[in-house]
């Protein structure tokens, strides 16, 4: 090209017209961003929505202690991320061990004949 930097850069970075420098770049720069700090509450709140829609619906007793540890985390993702991922964890082994007692139940009234009419 005609129209090369002396450094030996044929283009002017950014697309700028020559003879301007291209904007400042405000932010983070090169390199990865800074990690986010939002904590397990998006987590949080699916599992207790999910614990209470079990509750509700299912009659599952096992959501209670589940939507109770979820909300505790909800309130703890900010300040002690580490116990409230292990709250959430709980909360997800809680609605989980729920539902396969909810379904054995179910499975064992239907072979005992407790759903015949």
């Amino acid at each position: 090209m005609g129209q090369e930097d002396p450094s030996g850069y044929p283009y002017q970075p950014y697309g700028a017209p020559y003879g301007e420098q291209p904007p400042p770049q405000y932010g983070y720069g090169y390199g990865t961003p800074p990690p986010r700090n939002d904590g397990p509450s998006a987590n949080a709140i699916v599992a207790l929505v999910l614990n209470l829609v079990a509750v509700v619906s299912c009659c599952n007793v096992l959501g209670i202690p589940g939507a109770i540890l979820a909300g505790l985390a909800i309130g703890r993702s900010r300040t002690e991320p580490r116990t409230a991922r292990t709250m959430i964890t709980w909360s997800w082994v809680l609605f989980g061990l729920g539902f396969v007692v909810t379904i054995g139940t179910f499975l064992a009234l239907g072979f005992s004949g407790a759903f015949d009419d």
